[in-house]
């Protein structure tokens, strides 16, 4: 093993901006309002199995598929479009059970997209490229932990921000996730 402090923080630090779990926590406290509850030790387990899917498996599941990482960074950018416009518009386009809750807003849309979606995949299939394997898993590690640590503080999260102080954040933050899902949608769909 070639362990590398250098190669170790630049992966960390690439992920947690692309991840980007803080700038996510109004979208997180959405969820968790509409659900009842986030399950972050379920959320946790499968963002960190489908960033080590992504690792290992990623382009050959999506070449036996026939989709290419474009189509798949697109299908990605549109939930994330859609979320972002619930957000805004304060509508609620994602229906949630209430018979499922907290379990199944853990899948969709936190673990995938918000924490392991598309931009996630992408990275981590070109950081395998540049850096050691075993420096890109203690990274995704690291930012497995930072997000076990902000879902299970949403209550206490909650509780300090003030309801007004959401709605601006959710209203901003669901600005740049749009933003976000437009620049993905124009980088991976149209050729200019």
């Amino acid at each position: 093993m070639n362990f590398d402090i250098k190669e170790i923080l630049s992966v960390t630090l690439i992920l947690f901006s692309i991840i980007d779990i803080l700038g996510s926590i109004p979208i997180i406290l959405n969820i968790r309002k509409k659900t009842g509850g986030i399950d972050a030790e379920r959320t946790t387990l499968v963002s960190a199995a489908l960033m080590f899917g992504y690792l290992y498996l990623g382009s050959k599941i999506l070449a036996l598929f026939g989709v290419d990482i474009k189509s798949f960074a697109v299908a990605g950018a549109i939930i994330l479009l859609l979320m972002g416009f619930e957000m805004i518009l304060g509508r609620e386009i994602f229906k949630h059970n209430p018979t499922t809750g907290a379990r199944s807003s853990s899948i969709v849309p936190l673990a995938f997209p918000i924490i392991a979606g598309a931009g996630t995949m992408t990275s981590l299939l070109s950081l395998k490229a540049v850096y050691a394997i075993e420096n890109i898993l203690v990274g995704i590690v690291i930012n497995v932990i930072l997000v076990y640590v902000v879902l299970r503080s949403t209550k206490i999260l909650e509780r300090k921000i003030s309801p007004a102080s959401i709605e601006v954040m959710q209203k901003v933050f669901g600005l740049i996730l749009l933003s976000i899902a437009i620049k993905l949608i124009k980088e991976n769909l149209f050729v200019f």
